[in-house]
């Protein structure tokens, strides 16, 4: 379709054309968030359809966030029963996830899925009792809940018999495990988590760290917790791809955990320290779709270069890709496609093309007759 053109009444013409062509890089993602709200099915395949139209080859599934578990799991159904917005319509069945799979598949696209923990799972607690951090005040619960518990034994069982499923409903080599955005204040509060560290001497630990960030303790123990599910998914015969503040955390990763850069601030920084300690980074800081402004927003889009700064040729090598995001919290089924497309071209064309194709004004032509070809 890209190369033949409509110049009249049922009249076309075409190209003699050659191609020889290749990506620059091998992971070209986008992000979906199905949890903040509900994207039907029907959705998901329009999502994929322009995916494929534009040659990004990985879809992020964000499957569960604090706001529901859309995911129908068969060893712990309460999970969506009680933490779905609706337990019969705004769910992903076993058979939904197959048909999504198989479908991606069709067109060259693998689906990474993500269930993000420790934070980001309040959904989670409704039908998993005893899951969650009780937070307290004047040293008594006060019905707040937060991240996962990680000083209970019950909480790994519960992630591995979990994680067992959801592996073997996606068969992708990458596993999503999250650990973002952690608020340590409930852990604080609460004296079963606190002697759980003085137990365990995660304090005396941290008294070797010259990160200040990583010498705070709650930051320790959530390594704690992160270690242990990463060594579930390795023991699954996965890889485990980790938000950056994993990797800023100080956390003994093994070497094949990939480390997913978001932060707007410093990311260049960022993939260079990545990179120097020797892990594999996706970047997604510049290409965050669900923050839209008025007019032609892409240029800058565009113009975000992953390699945007100083390193050796190994490092450069260790930047796998890039995955533009289209977070929930003002998307769902109404406007996703529109706030997707066609800004996402940019990013596609940033991750597929030569570095040294980076001027958006001549980039406008092919942009707009794709937009009327899509």
């Amino acid at each position: 379709s890209q190369l033949v053109e409509n110049v009249g009444l049922n009249q076309f013409i075409v190209n003699y054309t050659s191609i020889t062509d290749s990506p620059r890089f091998k992971y070209r993602g986008l992000l979906l968030d199905t949890s903040r709200h509900y994207l039907p099915v029907e959705r998901l395949e329009q999502s994929l359809d322009a995916m494929a139209y534009n040659k990004l080859n990985v879809f992020h599934w964000h499957m569960t966030d604090d706001q529901s578990f859309p995911y129908v799991s068969q060893a712990y159904p309460e999970l969506s029963l009680k933490g779905a917005y609706n337990p019969k319509t705004h769910v992903y069945t076993k058979e939904n996830i197959q048909h999504i799979i198989e479908y991606a598949a069709e067109r060259g696209i693998r689906v990474v899925v993500e269930f993000d923990t420790p934070g980001h799972t309040l959904a989670w607690g409704a039908g998993q009792p005893g899951l969650l951090t009780p937070c307290y005040a004047n040293g008594k619960p006060n019905g707040l809940y937060g991240p996962i518990d990680p000083s209970k034994r019950s909480t790994y069982e519960f992630i591995e018999t979990l994680l067992k499923e959801v592996l073997n409903r996606f068969p992708d080599q990458y596993f999503h495990l999250g650990g973002d955005e952690v608020d340590y204040n409930c852990w604080r509060s609460n004296p079963d988590i606190n002697d759980f560290i003085k137990q365990k001497n995660i304090f005396k630990k941290t008294t070797s760290m010259s990160n200040k960030k990583s010498n705070e303790p709650y930051a320790k123990l959530e390594e704690y917790y992160v270690l242990k599910v990463v060594d579930i998914v390795k023991k699954l015969n996965r890889t485990s791809i980790v938000w950056q503040e994993v990797f800023d955390n100080n956390a003994k990763l093994s070497n094949e955990t990939v480390v997913h850069v978001w932060k707007l601030d410093n990311w260049p920084l960022e993939l260079s320290n990545v990179t120097k300690a020797g892990y594999q980074a996706i970047l997604s800081s510049c290409w965050y779709l669900n923050k839209i402004s008025y007019g032609t927003d892409w240029h800058k889009y565009y113009t975000c270069e992953p390699f945007n700064f100083k390193a050796t040729e190994q490092q450069y090598s260790l930047v796998i890709g890039g995955e533009a995001t289209i977070w929930g919290e003002w998307v769902d089924a109404s406007n996703v496609i529109g706030r997707t497309w066609p800004r996402a071209l940019a990013v596609a064309e940033r991750l597929w093309s030569s570095r040294d194709l980076k001027n958006p004004m001549a980039a406008n032509r092919r942009f707009d007759r794709q937009r009327c070809l899509m």
